[in-house]
């Protein structure tokens, strides 16, 4: 049997196979981030179609953190009843469910939340409220709250975003982060708040539960994070005790090279991080999660054995077909439905949930 499909485990959370599905932003909770029939109906599809773990799509840890409409919430314990739904209907289906909890920084709007956005640090002509101290230990509580909230809702464990230009990446990347404070300059210190996160959130759900990162690998910017950085801040992580690393890149402000590329036409183009995995495989001895335009299950496979990662993480794909893991599983190799062209997440900000646009308009 292929690799793809054997029992592993991350901590205390057994998988049933490598693929991950990775945090997705679905559009289908309600104007209070709490959960809907819709979403489980979503989250239910994927584990009935054979995924072994889905990582749920961002969720806010404070209400002027939200990135966008119908996003889900981890910011009050009046959000838990639901969220134990969620788990309860995945887990009965037989597959594990992370918690994805973020921060949106810069990347919120005052009409979406009433507030103003936080930045890292003041940019001319934008008003923006500058992070302050308190506002920073505030954070790093809302964190390790929503960890709390995530456990006691039956998620099988917590990822940290700090990818893609949200908050935490912000703090990372020199492009946001012109602090001259202990947040600001190297990496030692752009970091801080990230540490100060997990700490906080490993503290709150003890040692046993799993706890994981979202990171870019590089923000691919001139002036953003670079690979040597970012891999300083994985070795930092995992000798902290951080149980996987899924690796990313590319800024969400960015289009051509944003974290969801297009024109992913043949298997060269696939797996566009791979030789920054490659990198961040020998240097951090923890499982790693490998995102980024992986469509065929043979550069799955191959990635998996030849050690550029442990996990195969896919997004758009797994709109476009929930059931795809089965249905390599049954011996139906061809690559993914998904063509990238990114209309799914234009449905989504229509409001009616993220869905594959063209499998619509075949219907």
């Amino acid at each position: 049997m292929s690799k793809m499909f054997e029992q592993t485990a991350i901590s205390s959370m057994v998988l049933s196979n490598r693929f991950v599905r990775s945090a997705t932003w679905e559009g289908m909770a309600a104007d209070d981030g709490a959960v809907t029939p819709k979403l489980i109906n979503t989250m239910t599809e994927l584990a009935k179609g054979g995924v072994g773990l889905i990582i749920t799509g961002h969720s806010y840890v404070r209400p002027e953190g939200k990135a966008g409409l119908f996003q889900l919430g981890a910011y009050k314990d009046e959000l838990i009843p639901g969220l134990q739904e969620m788990t309860k209907a995945v887990h009965d289906c037989g597959t594990k469910i992370v918690m994805q909890i973020a921060h949106a920084g810069r990347f919120t709007a005052k009409k979406l939340t009433g507030e103003t956005p936080l930045v890292v640090s003041e940019e001319p002509g934008k008003t923006y409220h500058e992070i302050t101290d308190q506002d920073i230990r505030d954070l790093v509580v809302a964190f390790a709250d929503a960890a709390g909230r995530a456990k006691a809702a039956g998620f099988d464990g917590v990822q940290i975003h700090a990818a893609h230009g949200y908050l935490l990446s912000q703090f990372l990347s020199p492009l946001f982060n012109r602090r001259q404070d202990a947040y600001g300059g190297d990496i030692q210190n752009r970091s801080r708040i990230l540490m100060e996160v997990y700490q906080a959130i490993r503290k709150t759900v003890g040692q046993d539960y799993p706890v994981l990162i979202k990171l870019n690998c590089s923000d691919f910017n001139d002036n953003g994070l670079k690979l040597e950085e970012s891999l300083q801040v994985g070795r930092m992580l995992a000798d902290t005790g951080l149980n996987a690393l899924e690796l990313s890149g590319g800024l969400l402000s960015d289009k051509k090279l944003s974290p969801s590329r297009t024109g992913i036409k043949t298997e060269e183009d696939e797996a566009y991080f791979r030789e920054e995995a490659r990198r961040f495989k020998s240097a951090i001895s923890i499982p790693l999660i490998l995102v980024g335009g992986i469509r065929s299950l043979s550069v799955a496979e191959r990635l998996v054995e030849e050690g550029v990662t442990d996990y195969i993480s896919m997004s758009r794909p797994l709109i476009r077909e929930p059931n795809l893991i089965n249905r390599w599983k049954s011996g139906d190799h061809r690559k993914a439905e998904c063509i990238s062209d990114n209309s799914c997440f234009r449905v989504a900000i229509s409001g009616n949930g993220v869905s594959c646009a063209v499998k619509d308009r075949q219907r």
